[in-house]
């Protein structure tokens, strides 16, 4: 029997908790939040360098490991020492004998090393001036900014996070377009109740301000013709399980795009459901597809640098 899913000492390194979730070890790692006994042995079949389950020994090895080597820096200190204070000597000026030792070994031993209390340097909550992110208080979630992307100065869409730089005259009705944009937004007045529910829901909105007619009324690229699903499924956001789709559009004017629609729940406040909205123009001139993959696997909580997710990555703690 393997041990249930939790936090448990992490073998490789000892001073901290790492998450176990039934069959394997993930990436989620944790300051220890009070004194835990390493957990009992369970036999697991390890894949290639993978820590064999929470009570595999290797905590205890490393221990004795450590013990040995600090008793051998003991030793090496006051040997060092003693031959030092021999060597020291000769006739010193005053002509005649060699010196006796000066500085014996004590035989003190090394102060205890102390566990540190606080989460690696790499968990740190980014700041608000960090250029490299976006931060979303309200929906406790930070977003990844890549190169050449802005924050919104002045956006009439409240919910906009990023955006590529630059405008160019939308092809449909007069107005400024930009080749790339990021929502966020909490999901409120819906009847779905899963992720996958609200994805499904929620991408033919995000289809038809983006590509058809925009909140101020206007047709900036002629209208919506058809779409296409072009991706769709359950995936890790911020270590938690989320789900999305994604159409390929086709517009009376211009090259048409991409939009996704991406839901999980908050791991902020009540955890209500978030959405994170994509839209990206298609044609050589738009983003590639690796961008918007790339800002969804580096979605992270507010506060946790290191629990990301993406198409593949297991579910962490509190999903």
């Amino acid at each position: 029997m393997t041990p249930p899913p939790g936090w448990y000492r992490d073998p490789s390194a000892p001073h901290l908790e790492r998450w176990w979730d039934g069959t394997a070890w993930t990436d989620h790692r944790r300051a220890p939040q009070a004194p835990v006994p390493p957990a009992p042995f369970a036999p697991h079949q390890a894949g290639p360098g993978q820590p064999t389950g929470p009570g595999d020994g290797s905590g205890r090895a490393r221990a004795v490991a450590l013990t040995v080597a600090g008793a051998v820096l003991v030793g090496a200190i006051g040997t060092g020492a003693f031959v030092l204070g021999r060597d020291d000597g000769g006739d010193g000026g005053t002509g005649g004998g060699t010196r006796a030792a000066t500085a014996p070994a004590t035989g003190t031993s090394a102060p205890p090393v102390t566990p540190p209390t606080s989460a690696p340097p790499s968990s740190a909550p980014p700041s608000a001036d960090d250029p490299a992110v976006v931060v979303d208080q309200l929906n406790g979630i930070t977003l990844p900014l890549p190169d050449g992307w802005i924050r919104p100065q002045e956006a009439a869409d409240p919910d906009l996070v990023m955006s590529t730089d630059g405008t160019y005259d939308c092809p449909g009705d007069p107005g400024l377009c930009r080749h790339g944009r990021v929502f966020s937004r909490t999901a409120t007045s819906t009847d779905a109740t899963t992720p996958k529910a609200l994805a499904e829901s929620d991408i033919a909105t995000v289809a038809d301000e983006a590509y058809d007619e925009d909140r101020l009324g206007r047709r900036p690229f002629g209208g919506l013709v058809s779409h296409r699903v072009v991706g769709s499924g359950q995936i890790a956001v911020a270590g938690r399980a989320g789900y999305y789709v994604r159409w390929r559009v086709t517009t009376e004017k211009g090259p048409g795009g991409y939009v996704q629609s991406l839901a999980f729940p908050s791991s902020a406040g009540t955890g209500a459901p978030v959405l994170v909205r994509f839209v990206f123009d298609a044609g050589p001139d738009g983003p590639p597809l690796s961008v918007m993959d790339r800002i969804t696997r580096g979605i992270r909580p507010v506060g946790d640098a290191d629990t990301g997710g993406g198409v593949g990555s297991s579910i962490g703690p509190g999903s």
